[in-house]
């Protein structure tokens, strides 16, 4: 990877940096409408996802891949069979060095049922070291980093990077039993001998106290050079609006860049966008628009959509844009104006999404999968109730229903501001224009007459707040698909489902 000058005063240092941490992660979101041309089936498994991670390193020129031990199936030997398979791409460029496997982990303090996970995934690393290091004859470890989903403060940060250094490398310096020889001699040593542990934050208060979080963890475990911090884009949008949304993770990126100042550890984010404009609007289409909007984020994700539903030229060009790009400080936001404004959105997106969850949970059972994924537990958007009752699908199922039924996701929450609220939301968004007609041109009036009236008039009067041209194509799909919605026809439903999200380039 090139090397580039950073916005720190050690310039030189964060040079060195910028070659270890990659600007693009490739993602396994099944967002995607295109089953890509290496699947075996349109619902992507743990085979195909290995043909996947190679197809974005030596293809479209990735330099990392996001490996979900979390939320799905995962095939835990990657590593190995990346390099068996494809051994002459790999002897030139090193796994672990010039390209990156990241593990997704489950959190414990979230996810009991799967804490047995996180440990098998810990102790996967060392194993995948012995395979680096007889592929490569020197050391080498292929997997180093893991990603926390759903934390909510520093202490599983720490739980992970401890439970590792204590009981995985410092367990080999101990006896089998007394008298006899260390568990190292007896299986060999285990290496490497420390990880790198990344949080993700998913919700409003744990993405605006992320730097508090992160500072406690980067002082607990000593950390002095750098530290990636993750903030998630769709959950924050099934949560409190997709305004909403962009308006905490510019807050974040704010107040993480403030600690990065007063620490002196170099702080690189990491931003989770999706396609479709709810999810943040992040297509080969608008690269260039998210370097802007969000020019201190260091790492993009490339999910399925991205990838695969699009000419492939366009989404490489895009890549290489992104990985040229110098990264700024973040844009500056009135936080006290802000966080008034967003509070307006998130109490009517709650009271639209109330009135709507018994459609999009019906609409749900038809939106097509692309990838085996297991239930996921979260504040408001994953497969549960939350404490008004309420309970939706995952965020690229709640997008794909509203999006086939001509209601776009955006809408909620917004018939609340004025024409002011929204100047002021343009200061530091100024692209929110931009992807509300990216989104209104899928709206369908004529459908909102199936829906409850006090939606109608909602979505009615968000409409009047922005210019967008309506995509007729669309337009009548949407209109079919609801009235096979209403006659339950499952068929005609699937088909033209398919057929609208091939027109918007995303499923949800």
């Amino acid at each position: 990877m090139a090397t580039q000058p950073g916005i720190c005063a050690e310039g030189m240092r964060f040079d060195v940096i910028l070659m270890k941490v990659s600007r693009i992660m490739s993602t396994q979101h099944p967002d995607n409408v295109t089953v890509p041309f290496f699947a075996e089936n349109s619902v992507m498994t743990g085979d195909d996802e290995i043909k996947e991670a190679f197809y974005a390193f030596s293809h479209l020129g990735i330099d990392e891949q996001l490996w979900d031990a979390e939320g799905k199936e995962v095939d835990n030997f990657v590593v190995k069979k990346l390099l068996t398979r494809y051994t002459d791409y790999f002897l030139e460029r090193i796994l672990g060095k010039d390209k990156f496997i990241t593990i997704r982990v489950p959190n414990p303090d979230i996810e009991k049922d799967e804490g047995k996970i996180l440990l098998e995934a810990l102790h996967s690393i060392p194993r995948n070291f012995d395979i680096g290091e007889a592929f490569y004859q020197r050391d080498i470890a292929p997997i180093s980093e893991a990603v926390v989903p759903m934390c909510s403060s520093e202490k599983p940060l720490i739980r992970i990077h401890e439970y590792y250094k204590k009981f995985i490398i410092g367990s080999q310096k101990q006896p089998l039993y007394k008298g006899d020889i260390t568990l190292s001699r007896w299986v060999g040593r285990l290496k490497p001998d420390n990880i790198r542990v990344t949080p993700l934050f998913e919700t409003k208060d744990a993405i605006l106290n992320a730097d508090k979080y992160v500072e406690k963890y980067i002082r607990f475990e000593k950390i002095d050079d750098f530290q990636r911090v993750w903030f998630a884009r769709s959950d924050p949008a099934i949560n409190y609006g997709s305004v909403s949304a962009v308006i905490i993770n510019k807050i974040g990126l704010l107040r993480l860049h403030e600690l990065e100042r007063r620490s002196s550890v170099d702080i690189l984010p990491i931003i989770g966008c999706g396609s479709a404009p709810f999810r943040g609007n992040f297509s080969p289409e608008n690269a260039e628009y998210m370097l802007r909007g969000y020019p201190s984020i260091h790492t993009f994700t490339t999910q399925s959509a991205f990838k695969y539903d699009h000419p492939v030229t366009d989404v490489i060009k895009a890549i290489e844009r992104i990985k040229s790009a110098k990264r700024k400080e973040p844009v500056f936001v009135d936080v006290k104006g802000a966080m008034k404004v967003m509070d307006k959105i998130e109490n009517e997106y709650r009271k639209c999404v109330k009135v709507l969850a018994p459609t999009i949970n019906l609409m749900a059972k038809y939106i097509p999968s692309r990838r085996k994924r297991k239930l996921h537990i979260s504040l408001f958007g994953y497969a549960r109730k939350t404490d008004d009752g309420i309970k939706l699908p995952r965020a690229i199922t709640f997008c794909a229903s509203l999006y086939s039924l001509g209601i776009p996701p955006e809408m909620l929450g917004l018939s609340t501001l004025t024409e002011k609220d929204i100047d002021n939301i343009r200061e530091f968004y100024p692209n929110i224009d931009g992807d509300m007609n990216d989104a209104l041109k899928y709206f369908n009036k004529d459908n909102l007459k199936f829906l409850p009236q006090s939606f109608r008039k909602r979505a009615e009067k968000t409409a009047e707040l922005f210019d967008f041209t309506i995509d007729e194509r669309h337009n009548e799909l949407t209109t079919t698909v609801m009235k096979a919605f209403r006659k339950h026809d499952m068929l005609s439903l699937q088909e033209n489902i398919v057929k609208a999200a091939n027109i918007r380039r995303f499923l949800g």
